[in-house]
């Protein structure tokens, strides 16, 4: 057989193994076998990996781009090549319904149209659904999920123009059950939020900081440990999006342990980053508003490091929702009203997407995690959960995805500052952050995308291809319930 391209010389990591001595043949983009001395021809291109670590493309399950929320942040198109230069080859992204919409049809094609012809990755759409109508829960889910392939929903448990009560979620998670959807859940609990806000404005106290006072780790726990009985009532998969605290995390590992089908998801910022970020001089605390918050201890970002150890975590997502810092009267200055801050008016949301990869390898470079940790969280769970069976495994038929990284010790230390980056947001809460290994190569498809070393990025706009997603290919319903009610078909 001959190869369109061969990768020589690195080792190969699955989520299960680590693999020395084999190289990559590829062919029309497809991984076409891992053995040695492939055959090579005039046509072939080699690529040396000189020893270093080749991972899968990286599967990002949680972005926002172009949403009407975030009009100030990236475009499909500066969004998606930021993820190339971080090593990340699939994301999916949101359409994102508001409470007037009575359909989701017109919204899955407007939101389609924008992202045609712009992505540099491959890319595929969730649902948020705020609107949960008998037609859009008896009929257009399920369009969806045969025509288009969008095969996920995300609801919230806060936010005033988002927020569903118990009801409507429990509708939804019928829903889901039948058609075979992964429930995505934002649990924060909406009126412990509202609650302390109206408390913190009256006393004055609206600086950056106080967004994080204002969002405990029990608003989070309370509102999991409820999506979780939700969930067990109806024997319906869930997947717990952005988890931030020990508390949460802790329900989440009973409810495994009692062998629900409750998936979790955590963010870098989780990972790195403390609400002292938000006490920074001026209005600088805002670029590290987000939601759920940065938590206040470092025993909070030592328990989700456990939780990715442990396999509490599913899969680790960007939750990249950035806006801009520096524009007078928009993106995250929509907090400053009359002269003052006011944290309840600033958009939530950090840029992420390029940077996600890099801080998780971090963590394995420091041992907190192991290298096949990474790849189960940042490649092969978000595919098998997300409906993506051609991506997040270096294995024989699927796409020829990679993330090549430098060789140990082979790159030189940097300390990380926005203007390196490809995205179009202004900051990145890692500014000044060391790294000592960052992805070399990206190759999407058997294509190069990205060369640090050598032209930088080499992708194209419009290269990266919509992908229809099929079911969940982990746990699913289990046939049991909490008595002998039975939800109705």
């Amino acid at each position: 057989m001959e190869f369109d391209l061969v990768i020589k010389n690195g080792t190969i990591v699955n989520a299960s193994d680590c693999i020395e001595g084999q190289d990559i043949g590829v062919k029309d983009g497809i991984i076409t076998c891992l053995g040695t001395r492939l055959p090579c021809s005039s046509s072939t291109s080699i690529l040396d990996a000189q020893g270093a670590v080749i991972t899968p493309g990286g599967v990002d399950s949680h972005v926002h781009l172009e949403q009407p929320n975030t009009p100030d942040g990236d475009t499909w198109e500066t969004g998606s090549r930021s993820a190339i230069c971080g090593g990340t080859t699939t994301i999916v992204a949101f359409v994102s319904q508001a409470r007037h919409h009575e359909s989701l049809l017109p919204l899955v094609e407007e939101y389609g149209a924008r992202a045609r012809g712009q992505s540099y990755v491959d890319y595929g759409l969730h649902l948020i659904v705020t609107n949960p109508t008998k037609e859009i829960l008896e009929g257009e889910l399920e369009t969806l999920a045969r025509e288009e392939g969008i095969t996920s929903v995300k609801i919230y448990m806060t936010y005033n123009l988002m927020k569903l009560v118990d009801g409507e979620i429990l509708n939804i998670m019928l829903a889901a059950r039948r058609l075979g959807l992964t429930v995505m859940i934002h649990a924060e609990n909406h009126d412990m939020i509202a609650f302390v806000i109206s408390a913190l404005e009256a006393s004055g106290r609206t600086s950056p900081y106080y967004h994080a006072v204002s969002r405990p780790s029990l608003a989070e726990s309370e509102a999991t440990n409820r999506a979780i009985c939700l969930s067990e009532l109806m024997d319906t998969p869930i997947l717990l999006v952005h988890v931030s605290s020990q508390l949460a995390a802790a329900h989440i590992r009973d409810a495994q342990t009692r062998m629900l089908p409750v998936y979790a998801e955590t963010c870098p910022q989780y990972l790195w980053l403390l609400s002292d970020s938000l006490k920074k001089d001026g209005f600088e605390g805002a670029k590290a508003v987000c939601s759920p918050p940065l938590r206040e201890k470092p025993e909070e970002t030592d328990a989700i490091w456990q939780g990715i150890a442990n396999g509490t975590f599913t899969t680790v997502s960007s939750d990249h929702a950035a806006t801009k810092f520096n524009m007078e009267g928009k993106g995250k200055r929509l907090g400053i009203i009359g002269g003052k801050p006011l944290f309840s008016k600033i958009p939530n949301g950090l840029p992420g997407l390029e940077t996600r990869l890099p801080l998780l390898f971090k963590g394995v470079l420091q041992n907190r995690i192991s290298i096949q940790d990474f790849v189960r969280v940042a490649c092969s769970n978000p595919a098998k959960l997300y409906g993506l069976p051609q991506k997040g495994a270096i294995l024989p038929g699927k796409d020829a995805d990679f993330c090549i990284w430098y060789p140990p010790g082979t790159m030189k230390r940097f300390a990380l500052n926005n203007e390196m980056l490809h995205h179009d947001i202004d900051y990145t809460p890692y500014e000044g952050m060391e790294f000592e290994n960052w992805p070399r190569y990206t190759i999407l498809r058997g294509k190069i995308v990205w060369n640090r070393d050598d032209g930088g990025l080499l992708g194209e706009r419009g290269y990266g291809n919509y992908i229809k997603r099929s079911e969940s290919t982990l746990r699913g319903p289990r046939d049991v319930f909490v008595n002998e009610w039975r939800p109705p078909n």
